[in-house]
């Protein structure tokens, strides 16, 4: 048994509301999903830990119906596999009241992942309280129709080198929000570029994480990572076009 939060926990951490195609690996009851989306800004991989189905690697080709699926249940969910012969065809979600399948793909209709060249060394390395999570959003959903922002490293007025979080248009009249946090912070004077709209659903789907980590290259490769109990997500974000200064 699972329960739905956790199952619609899971979904979310990865489906950042356009990943659809991804196969689900189970193997020891543990669960991994390696997902990139279709616009290439993000790769990643969620892992979640005590995950009661048999092993299996399952195709996941709409997850949009599959999230609606779930959605209409309620407690704690028994997820059962339905195969003819070695072929899986439906994953089964039953609850007190509901009985649901989910069609199953053909594994080859699930695009590979790939995977990120990581940097021996992050000059930003921030941890991320949950605070500092709900900050951040505030300070994108204040500009929510502008999809820019800026990553710089400089000093405050204590002459310590920060990590400063930029949301609005780099014109210099035009408005915009700055949120700065301290951290491991070996670089100054750098300056890059994202797209905050997936950095908001990033951090939106991990909202129940106990904290995070997010660490930056000088090349601008991001990398997001956040814990809960039994979840794990890891994300690599690149910058935007020509977003290195």
């Amino acid at each position: 048994m699972i329960n739905k939060s956790i199952l619609q926990s899971v979904i979310k951490k990865y489906h950042l509301g356009e990943i659809e195609q991804v196969k689900w690996e189970i193997k020891d009851n543990k669960l991994e999903i390696n997902f990139v989306a279709p616009s290439k800004i993000v790769i990643g991989k969620v892992e979640c830990t005590d995950f009661p189905l048999e092993d299996a690697d399952l195709a996941i080709y709409n997850t949009k119906k599959l999230d609606t699926l779930v959605g209409i249940t309620s407690g704690d969910l028994l997820l059962e596999l339905e195969k003819q012969n070695e072929l899986l065809l439906k994953l089964n979600i039953k609850d007190l009241n509901y009985n649901l399948s989910y069609a199953l793909s053909d594994p080859l209709l699930v695009p590979k992942s790939g995977k990120v060249n990581s940097p021996d060394t992050w000059e930003i390395d921030l941890q991320l309280e949950h605070d500092d999570i709900f900050n951040i959003l505030k300070a994108k959903n204040a500009l929510s129709e502008i999809d820019n922002m800026v990553i710089t490293t400089t000093q405050n007025l204590d002459e310590e080198v920060v990590c400063e979080f930029v949301f609005g248009d780099e014109a210099g009249h035009n408005n915009k929000v700055t949120y700065q946090i301290q951290g491991n912070i070996t670089k100054e004077d750098m300056k890059i570029r994202y797209n905050s709209n997936m950095l908001k659903t990033i951090l939106t789907a991990n909202r129940d994480a106990e904290g995070g980590i997010l660490q930056v290259s000088k090349m601008g490769l991001m990398r997001l990572e956040f814990k809960n109990e039994t979840i794990t997500s890891e994300y690599y974000m690149v910058p935007q076009e020509g977003g290195v200064y």
